[in-house]
């Protein structure tokens, strides 16, 4: 493969990624269109079914009037018989011989409508089942989805809570060994203090002969004369 079929490749699968995307996104939106159209389809289906009944309706009908047409001309036919008047009930056989042939017609295009209805009925009633049990499925989905949206949302705030408490207690570390250091550095402090006054009060007692001072040579000689002794 060329390299320009190459790229023309790499376009049409980036291209069926973002309209598989596109239609990921807006999966509910298309399927609630799809779904009012299967119901104006339907709706349109239900009305041509009313008009092939309509249709049915007038066929029957006439095929009852012209039955009773036919009862009728037979019943003229058989007066002229009867009168011996053959030419008329020849001339009213033909009459009933025309209303028996637009009958047959008459028939056959009201069973054709009957039979139309019959199987419209049943595809309607098929089609009607079918989005009932496709909206209970949207429903369904649409719960799924708005309760894993929530779910997603409290996973997030859960993420971002966890992160705020992990930097607050770093925080609170930092802020407690502050706190152990100053608190060291003043007891520390203390302590030096401490210290210098005690060697200020020695100093003092010592000035005023109340306490030993530091051995010199004199009190050395002493202590060794004291040993021969």
């Amino acid at each position: 493969m060329s390299i320009w079929g190459k790229v023309i490749t790499a376009l049409k699968g980036a291209t069926n990624e973002v309209g598989e995307s596109i239609a990921d996104s807006n999966a509910l939106r298309i399927l609630d269109q799809e779904i009012r159209e299967a119901s104006d389809q339907l709706q349109q289906s239900k009305t041509q079914l009313a008009g092939i009944m309509a249709k049915q309706k007038l066929s029957d009908q006439k095929c009852k009037e012209l039955k009773e047409k036919v009862a009728e001309y037979e019943s003229y036919a058989m007066k002229a018989l009867e009168q011996g008047d053959e030419t008329l009930a020849t001339e009213v056989a033909t009459k009933i011989a025309d209303y028996e042939a637009q009958l047959t017609s008459e028939q056959e295009m009201e069973s054709s409508f009957a039979s139309s209805v019959t199987s419209l009925k049943k595809a309607i009633a098929d089609a009607e089942a079918n989005l009932r049990r496709l909206k209970q499925q949207v429903d369904t989905v649409k719960a799924t989805e708005s309760v894993q949206k929530a779910q997603a949302a409290c996973a997030a705030k859960h993420s971002g809570v966890n992160s705020k408490m992990a930097t607050a207690t770093d925080s609170l570390e930092r802020i407690k060994r502050r706190q152990a250091e100053r608190a060291a550095q003043m007891e520390a402090a203390s302590e030096l203090s401490g210290d210098t006054v005690e060697s200020d009060l020695q100093s003092k007692l010592k000035a005023a002969g109340i306490t030993k001072t530091d051995s010199d040579a004199s009190s050395v000689l002493e202590r060794l004369k004291a040993k021969q002794q």
